[in-house]
């Protein structure tokens, strides 16, 4: 009788086994547009991958700022801060029109979560903030303004929200039961 019972049990235990394989889903594959490169953020903390400019050619700098904000710059054509936040568009948008020194010009895009605008000091710049979620967490992403080079031109910002527009999330791998 034991002799019968050994391959049912071994049988059954093979079955309990593959039925407690993993159950999250495989993270997919993510594939950057023609010139760009996937970022994994997730060791900053973020549970996304972001697209930024090939940086074969301009250095790649990641900031962590001390009040959360998450800078990636890459070259000179390419800015942007994430903040674990929910941006007040409605006090952005007040704050931009208002603005005397950057005057506003216009509104490129204005939609619920994302506003694109053109502004002016001594020539035509272009700006973005955008509002994006993972789960239950918003982020915000906007362009960083500097002092020190060129304001972006319309195609940088267009290429900065697009990359803010399609993060892709990075699904954690759970431990097998």
């Amino acid at each position: 009788m034991k002799k019968h019972l050994l391959p049912v049990i071994a049988f059954v235990y093979m079955l309990v086994l593959l039925g407690c394989g993993e159950k999250t889903p495989k993270q997919e594959a993510i594939t950057a547009p023609q010139g760009m490169n996937v970022l994994d953020l997730s060791k900053y903390g973020k549970p996304f991958a972001i697209f930024v400019p090939d940086t074969n050619n301009a250095k790649l700098n990641i900031t962590e700022q001390s009040w959360g904000a998450l800078e990636i710059k890459v070259g000179n054509s390419y800015a942007i801060s994430i903040s674990e936040e929910e941006a007040d568009f409605g006090l952005r948008k007040a704050d931009i029109k208002a603005d005397e020194v950057n005057r506003f010009k216009s509104f490129i895009v204005e939609e619920p979560a994302t506003l694109m605008w053109e502004s002016e000091i001594t020539q035509p710049e272009f700006h973005f903030i955008s509002v994006q979620k993972i789960g239950n967490t918003a982020y915000t992403f906007e362009d960083i303004k500097s002092t020190d080079a060129e304001p972006f031109g319309k195609e940088n910002i267009q290429k900065m929200l697009d990359a803010a527009r399609s993060i892709k999330e990075i699904k954690k791998e759970t431990p097998n039961s």
